[in-house]
């Protein structure tokens, strides 16, 4: 599925909707350019799962957890990573499998650890429309 988002406000509203749809163990991968929204997604996903605390991505400390609201989420934030070998000093299995929902930004950095199962979320600039100009491609994948 594709959306239109018009500014930061829209998309997070895009991603409060989809938080409706979602269930323990999901995950979410997240990838876009810098400046792309991916921010703004997960600052909607997040308040619409009961989080009131701000949200921001965890670049330096790779992984954030929020507990306390209808699930533990599990943000991480691999832009500074390396080797996939990092994300298994971190615990990231022990997050991916478990009973939270875990959300990816620039999850293409590990494609190769990441489970079969999950949602793929693609933010991209259009800026031939505005500058604020976005589409969100949300993509299910079940293999």
């Amino acid at each position: 599925m594709i959306y239109k988002s018009n500014s930061p406000l829209e998309t997070a509203n895009i991603a409060k909707a989809f938080a409706k749809t979602l269930k323990s163990g999901d995950v979410l991968c997240l990838n876009g350019d810098l400046g792309a929204g991916k921010t703004a997604f997960v600052q909607g996903l997040v308040k619409a799962l009961g989080f009131s605390e701000p949200i921001s991505s965890p670049t330096f400390t790779i992984v954030n957890c929020y507990e306390g609201g209808k699930f533990p989420i599990y943000h991480f934030d691999v832009y500074r990573i390396d080797d996939c070998d990092e994300m298994y000093e971190v615990g990231f299995e022990e997050y991916v499998y478990g009973n939270g929902i875990t959300i990816i930004e620039w999850s293409e950095k590990i494609q190769e650890i990441l489970p079969q199962k999950r949602y793929d979320i693609s933010i991209s600039k259009d800026y031939n429309k505005h500058e604020n100009f976005r589409y969100i491609e949300i993509e299910k994948r079940d293999q």
